[in-house]
């Protein structure tokens, strides 16, 4: 299970830097700065325990949106979404997490393993469960298709898919990310 400081805090907090930052999103629908609400979130281990990753899913009064970050110690070359001290750990950098590494390896893991993830500590947010239609067999030409915008709806199936992470949240249910086979 993650490490989680309890009591920690975090300065700036989420609610400062993540509306901004999602209004410059390609895939945000609204207009202008939203006013984001947490829906919950949940979490994947960095066996290393050098990177924290955890995935938000926020809704602005109409949509799901999902967004995953990690948290490093020390600036990295991938997407920035804020600089922020942490009461406990010092600064952290943290970054869109779609592209990192450590998320990467994270989520195929936890297909290849059919696993959940860590849970959310708020209520009707389950946490993310894998399948993998090829366990333990993920092809080395794997991506993974993250849906930011969530929709209710059952695991996609079709060619390509080798594997589906799925979620609950409000009181519904979606598919999280495809594993697609390129």
């Amino acid at each position: 299970m993650a490490i989680i400081h309890v009591g920690a805090t975090l300065t700036p907090h989420f609610r400062e830097f993540l509306p901004a930052w999602v209004a410059r999103q390609p895939w945000y629908s609204g207009h202008g700065v939203p006013d984001l609400t947490p829906v919950g979130y949940f979490r994947f281990e960095d066996p290393a325990g050098q990177v924290g990753i955890d995935t938000h899913l926020v809704t602005d009064g109409s949509l799901v949106y999902q967004i995953p970050m990690t948290y490093r110690d020390a600036p990295v070359p991938h997407p920035l979404i804020a600089t922020a001290e942490h009461s406990v750990l010092g600064t952290r950098w943290i970054y869109d997490a779609e592209t990192d590494p450590v998320w990467i390896d994270r989520v195929l893991d936890l297909v290849r393993t059919e696993g959940v993830s860590d849970p959310s500590i708020r209520r009707n947010v389950a946490p993310a469960e894998a399948r993998g239609q090829q366990l333990g067999q993920l092809p080395g030409t794997a991506r993974i298709d993250l849906r930011r915008v969530l929709t209710a709806g059952a695991a996609p199936a079709g060619p390509g898919i080798v594997g589906v992470v799925m979620g609950s949240w409000q009181d519904t249910s979606g598919c999280l990310a495809t594993i697609i086979d390129m």
